[in-house]
């Protein structure tokens, strides 16, 4: 006896089996999916919603995250009676400390003189130093930060003149930047689920970050993010020149993007033996043919592409204003160990005068600066020396995590909402979701002591080791995740991303490729594996 269907069959029945189900294999989004039914059934067809997909999923998760960002630090833009007729911040009695609602947006409005229309660069004022001297300072942002600074500015001012809810200027000036930012994140989200290929699911932990709520309106970080996150995406999908301009115009935002480039480097070394011949090319199609098609030649467009982009947004400005483009890498160079730096809380629990002892207001710490360059580098050569030697190539966001935390726990500069960089290469490079979250919290739980420690024991404030104390806490949170990532590669049957025949996602050119013999290195330096075998990273499609 035969059945026959109720209704006619749908037209398309095809699922997206490969695609990765948190609710059905991670305990803690299982427990959570009971609030909307539980997890997704057996049987379901995979993909074929059509209204809330992942990213649209993702972008509202984004959303709400953003709001309540913005509520943490709507404290801190409320209005008071100035007692002249007027309006003023309402910052008395340290409450940017004591409602934790403190945003370098606010201050900077008025410290980098945007409050009179300035431009960034060319505007210089003079200000009075520690020592009862004085010294002229310019604005102390890279190109790209301090120009979107200049728009904002210019939005709010065109916002004050138009038959709309009126605010203080500085106010209209910080949720300008504040939707901006908005938009960077949004952008990083949406990257950060391309990239992670069949695991979209895991940039839901880029969304809904802890970090988002704390710092996102902190500084203006999530521009570099969102460059960070697109330029690793044209490099997933093959185009290097894009993904050079897009990290150059990262690095013109803020420096971090630019260190990706390292891991790029040295991955397309490891698969690029033939390369390295460069004596082979000797016409100009041959030489095209080597930037298209080999990996070197890939790496070598986007390197030259990110530092051509970098060069052409800065050099106007330091042709026009020498100075005014130099007081970045100035400040750089003469700022002491950051509160949040492991030399500072070194200093902090010992009582450590610091490698250069006592230096006045606007003398360079040399040593300092030199230790702390060195101590980069060496952890860079380490990173090289894995990447080189493990026995399968290592995913591109796991050295790019292991580049960029290196960076932060050996710099003598860890601004609290640095920590951002991390969250989206920290979800691609090590998708365990608890680990994650758990040192997303402790690097967010670290603004309270912090906001207490500014306020001073004076005024009910914490002592400076409380602070110092959590900031050891998320520095052994980073080197826990670096050490599992490192884990991780030396035992790549263990990486989560790579199940099911997956190589590396994010690699573009990368992905997929085998690892060679790799005769132009030295024995120490080569694979284990590719000592004995050729054989391809992983099993073809």
């Amino acid at each position: 006896m035969g059945y026959v269907a109720p209704a006619p069959l749908a037209p398309d029945l095809r699922s997206i089996d490969a695609r990765d189900l948190p609710s059905r294999n991670d305990s803690l989004t299982a427990q959570l999916s009971t609030v909307i039914g539980g997890p997704v059934g057996e049987h379901a067809l995979i993909g074929r919603v059509r209204f809330w997909t992942p990213l649209r999923v993702l972008f509202a998760f984004t959303v709400i995250f953003l709001a309540l960002g913005w509520t943490a630090k709507a404290g801190c833009i409320q209005q008071t009676d100035d007692g002249n007729g007027g309006l003023t911040l309402d910052w008395n009695n340290g409450r940017q400390y004591v409602a934790m609602c403190y945003s370098d947006t606010v201050p900077l409005y008025g410290a980098e003189r945007l409050n009179e229309g300035a431009f960034p660069y060319k505007k210089s004022w003079t200000e009075s130093t520690p020592d009862g001297g004085t010294e002229t300072r310019y604005m102390e942002y890279p190109v790209l930060s301090g120009l979107y600074q200049y728009v904002a500015m210019q939005i709010g001012n065109v916002w004050d003149h138009l038959p709309l809810p009126g605010a203080m200027s500085v106010v209209v000036y910080f949720n300008v930047v504040a939707l901006g930012l908005c938009v960077g994140w949004l952008i990083t989200v949406w990257a950060t689920s391309r990239l992670a290929g069949r695991r979209v699911w895991d940039a839901a932990l880029v969304a809904v970050s802890p970090l988002v709520i704390v710092h996102m309106f902190t500084n203006f970080d999530a521009l570099a993010t969102a460059f960070a996150a697109t330029g690793l995406l044209a490099w997933a999908r093959r185009k290097p020149v894009l993904a050079g301009v897009l990290l150059g115009l990262g690095g013109a935002a803020k420096l971090y993007p630019l260190l990706l480039l390292g891991p790029i480097v040295v991955l397309c070394l490891r698969i690029s033996p033939a390369g390295l011949r460069l004596r082979d090319i000797d016409s100009v199609e041959a030489a095209r043919s080597w930037l298209r098609e080999t990996p070197l030649g890939a790496a070598t467009l986007a390197v030259v592409a990110a530092l051509g982009t970098w060069a052409a947004v800065n050099l106007p400005i330091a042709a026009l204003y020498p100075e005014g483009w130099r007081e970045f890498f100035r400040l750089n160079t003469t700022r002491h160990a950051d509160p949040d730096s492991i030399y500072n809380v070194i200093t902090s629990f010992t009582g450590w005068a610091g490698f250069d002892g006592s230096i006045g207001h606007g003398e360079p710490p040399t040593i300092l600066n030199a230790v702390s360059l060195l101590a980069f580098l060496a952890a860079c050569l380490g990173i090289a020396y894995l990447a080189l030697t493990a026995p399968r190539r290592p995913r591109l966001t796991q050295l790019c995590f292991l580049v960029v935390a290196a960076f932060l726990l050996t710099n003598k500069v860890w601004s609290p909402q640095y920590s951002l960089w991390l969250v989206p290469l920290a979800v691609l490079a090590l998708p365990h979701r608890r680990i994650l979250l758990a040192w997303m919290t402790i690097d967010a739980l670290v603004w309270v002591p912090r906001m207490y420690y500014y306020l001073g024991e004076d005024n009910k404030g914490l002592p400076e080791q409380w602070f110092t104390g959590t900031v050891v806490l998320r520095d052994l949170a980073v080197l826990g995740l670096c050490a599992l990532i490192i884990y991780e590669i030396l035992r790549p049957q263990d990486d989560l991303v790579r199940r099911d025949f997956v190589d590396d996602p994010a690699g573009g050119i990368l992905d997929r490729a085998p690892d060679p013999l790799l005769p132009w290195l030295p024995q120490f330096l080569r694979p284990k594996e590719a000592r004995v075998s050729s054989r391809p990273a992983c099993v073809p499609d």
